[in-house]
């Protein structure tokens, strides 16, 4: 299973009294509504009259956020700003002092950031920083962010012109959300790898990494972040710095495969829409004779959909998600492993037996939970199983906020299409084309990342230090 790295969430009260007293509860319902990019850890930090309070702390958002936490982060007073996360590790061991955002107290003042995505160069510029005497606490790539923004505002006039100055040094995907004592600033890389929108609720701007989010507090999408923008927030309004706009967007093409939530629209497409028509796509690249069609909850049933309505096979629902087993759920051994997959997904036998399956997901990886669940099919009664993939084959790794940095697990690195489909026992085998996927993002304002796909990297990567030996460098406990 894939996993990306963290999800945004904040608001700017601008005087709006009935935002100011419920912030706390507010960003912990957008959380919510982002939960699905980050399950190992959630923070809030809260602004009241330039004092920052926050909560942070490894685990899921109800987990971490009881209701006596949220009635003291506003006890605190009415607030101005917050900032809000949920974090799954790429870079960084999961350990409650990798959570976020990260509150800093430095000789201009203080600010708490939150950031999603990798940065490539995070191992050389940390060692840079520690030479000139830099301390760190954690060990993500977050922290090297808010140093490298703490030494530009040492010798600059604004949190933002010190944020302006960091894209010199900060190199890969970030999107960023800082909260200084009267200031909210949003900002992307100049590549865009990453999402972050822009909504109002009444009087008062909010910033998520998906609109999803922005719904889940009644507020309304106003736009996406630019690729490149730095967009600051105060009680004069909104402005935005657009120095480094000029650069070719790169989106990540997964955002719309797999990261994010169907009912969120990014960059000027709808998530539903791109699995669609995906989905629509593979029927005409891979048909097959089949009775049905079915898709892997939950990122590959609007594919499965989209299959269906473009090949005429009826479309049914033939696998059952618990919704108590979330992304990161443990199995330590094989056996374990497996009985994880059928708590995880059930199939109904009555859809499957006697039936030539067409079954519809988003990837495969490393290739064992497709075999699992092409096991399970099998054991339903399905007469056939052909597996159809919503991207082309995983073959390289991701830089730029996924946790998969090699290609030492990836098996469509090291086999043949005809040896994945005998090593997961699928009757046939169809992966989406890479020429396709500028049809499945149509309409997109930005362009587009597909690396993990066809090894074309947006950016210079040959400076990458790998995860784990990021970690192994800086954390030895």
């Amino acid at each position: 299973m894939i996993h990306e790295e963290c999800g945004l969430f904040g608001i700017y009260a601008n005087g709006n009294d009935s935002v100011s007293k419920n912030l706390a509860y507010l960003c912990y319902s957008g959380l919510y509504a982002v939960q699905h990019r980050g399950q190992e850890s959630a923070g809030i930090a809260l602004n009241s009259n330039g004092a920052i309070t926050s909560r942070r702390d490894l685990g899921l958002i109800a987990e971490v956020f009881k209701p006596k936490d949220l009635k003291r982060l506003g006890n605190h007073g009415t607030g101005e700003i917050a900032v809000a996360h949920v974090r799954y590790a790429t870079t960084g061991n999961k350990r409650r002092y990798n959570a976020q955002p990260l509150v800093v107290k430095h000789i201009k003042g203080s600010l708490a950031l939150g950031h999603n995505g990798n940065l490539t160069n995070a191992a050389a510029l940390r060692k840079e920083l520690e030479l000139q005497g830099g301390i760190f606490y954690s060990s993500s790539d977050t922290e090297v962010i808010v140093h490298t923004i703490i030494n530009a505002r040492l010798s600059t006039n604004s949190i933002e012109n010190a944020v302006e100055a960091a894209y010199s040094k900060l190199k890969g995907a970030f999107s960023l959300l800082l909260m200084s004592r009267r200031k909210l600033i949003a900002c992307r890389d100049p590549n865009g790898f990453r999402p972050l929108c822009i909504g109002r609720l009444g009087k008062s701007f909010v910033f998520a990494s998906e609109s999803c989010a922005l719904g889940a507090v009644g507020a309304e999408f106003v736009r996406d972040v630019a690729p490149g923008e730095i967009v600051v927030i105060n009680d004069e309004g909104m402005r935005s710095i657009t120095t480094h706009c000029n650069a070719k967007s790169s989106f990540c093409v997964f955002e719309y495969v797999y990261f994010a939530r169907p009912d969120s629209v990014i960059d000027g497409v709808s998530v539903h829409e791109a699995r669609l028509r995906s989905g629509e796509i593979l029927a005409k690249e891979h048909p097959v004779d089949a009775d049905i069609v079915i898709g892997v909850p939950d990122s590959g049933l609007d594919a499965a959909l989209g299959y269906s309505r473009a090949s005429g096979i009826p479309y049914d629902i033939g696998l059952i998600k618990s919704k108590y087993v979330g992304r990161t759920f443990i199995n330590p051994n094989q056996r374990l492993r497996e009985i994880g997959v059928r708590i995880k997904l059930n199939p109904i036998k009555p859809v499957i037996s006697g039936k030539r399956v067409v079954i519809v997901d988003d990837s495969i990886v490393r290739g064992t939970t497709s075999r699992w669940i092409i096991k399970l099919l099998r054991d339903a009664g399905a007469k056939e199983v052909h597996i159809r993939l919503s991207c082309p084959p995983f073959k390289y790794p991701c830089y730029f906020g996924t946790d998969i940095d090699t290609h030492e697990n990836l098996i469509a690195h090291h086999h043949e299409l005809y040896e994945i489909r005998e090593m997961i026992d699928a009757d046939t085998l169809g992966y989406l084309s890479i020429a396709a996927l500028s049809e499945v993002a149509a309409g997109s304002t930005s362009g587009l990342c597909h690396a993990c796909f066809s090894g074309e990297y947006p950016v210079d990567i040959s400076g990458v230090q790998l995860k784990s030996e990021f970690e192994h460098d800086i954390d030895t406990d």
